[in-house]
């Protein structure tokens, strides 16, 4: 990126996933970086890691509260990365409510905050907004085959509404908006407790427990490494045209069954699948267009089998963690304080 030293980006869901391996590649590149989240699914541990950045700042709120938000409102940003929402298929019973208000009210109020600060503003959607797509691959045109009630459609709809508000909103008050449709990516930063299929099989088998495949194992879906995405999320930032979508994903299918023994083979683990029947209901397929932003200059680099050894690594680094922090003496620490800034100039962070 360039002139990163005069970048100043906000990244909502900063304690997600992805939200987190963005930030710290923008740290990197010497970038401040200001991260809102609510730790609904993002860590306080991801937190706690890029806080050694002296540009790092945290705060904690929710972003579908305005009164909240209006906190965002006293510092000036370049770039606003709209990473937060829960995401899942497993949450969406547990956090469907919290997905549709991320989606609208949230996407509003950081759409606020982006055009007090003349910045640029990023909103992530899904591949989800395809819905159970009869096109392969899926091109951004594609207008997608979605129940506007079903099972799914906190997240499908919630981003689907989304994007419809991010390029309103942006064409009305002159906004400088983009929109990107993430596919399924996977990679470091990750929970052990993450339920989307790559942590979850990695996880069962370190465990030595049978990973569950719903249905077949048929059904076909791309893999991405998330530095892969990361720097789509920057292609797009710098180089995409405002209102317009971009597809970020892997560029091969492969069924869950393959998958499963590519995790197996990769890693050296061994494991059994239990075939089960699904809990909500499922898409055959997902296959992103990418065409879009390769014309930027983007490629995808991970090869998954690679990137599946270093998910590994993340994921058995995290599991020892956890094991060294609940068997160690118990220290009674402060509470997590948030210092409320005193003026308009005065920098704010959630203190460890």
């Amino acid at each position: 990126m360039n002139k990163t030293k005069e970048l100043k980006c906000l990244i909502a869901g900063g304690a997600g996933f992805v939200g987190t391996n963005l930030a710290r590649r923008l740290l990197e590149q010497g970038a401040s970086v200001d991260c809102a989240d609510n730790f609904s699914t993002g860590r306080k541990s991801n937190v706690a890691d890029l806080a050694r950045y002296p540009k790092f700042r945290f705060l904690k709120l929710d972003i579908a509260d305005a009164a909240s938000c209006n906190r965002l409102l006293r510092r000036r940003y370049s770039h606003v990365y709209n990473l937060a929402c829960p995401t899942g298929v497993p949450n969406i019973a547990l956090l469907g409510e919290e997905m549709l208000m991320a989606s609208s009210l949230g996407s509003l109020n950081l759409l606020k905050v982006a055009r007090r600060s003349k910045a640029k503003y990023l909103f992530a959607s899904t591949a989800e907004a395809y819905g159970d797509p009869e096109i392969f691959p899926q091109p951004e045109s594609y207008v997608g085959k979605v129940d506007p009630v079903g099972p799914r459609s906190p997240y499908e709809e919630g981003k689907r509404f989304g994007e419809a508000l991010t390029r309103f909103w942006g064409r009305k008050h002159n906004v400088d908006v983009r929109i990107v449709r993430i596919f399924n990516t996977y990679g470091p930063a990750m929970s052990p407790d993450d339920q989307r299929v790559v942590p979850q099989m990695l996880s069962r088998l370190i465990a030595g427990k049978p990973v569950p495949i719903y249905g077949d194992g048929s059904q076909t879906r791309t893999f991405l490494h998330v530095d892969d995405l990361v720097r789509g999320l920057l292609t797009v930032m710098e180089k995409g045209e405002g209102a317009e979508v971009y597809n970020i994903g892997g560029a091969t299918q492969i069924t869950i069954r393959e998958l499963f023994e590519l995790v197996k083979t990769a890693t050296g683990l061994l494991g059994k699948a239990v075939f089960e029947k699904h809990f909500i209901a499922d898409h055959r397929g997902r296959w992103p267009d990418t065409t879009k932003i390769q014309a930027l200059g983007w490629r995808q680099q991970v090869a998954l089998a690679d990137g599946i050894r270093q998910s590994h690594r993340d994921l058995l680094a995290s599991i020892e963690a956890r094991r060294v922090t609940k068997t160690a003496p118990q220290v009674k620490r402060p509470a997590l304080v948030e210092r409320r800034p005193a003026g308009p100039d005065q920098q704010w962070q959630t203190l460890p």
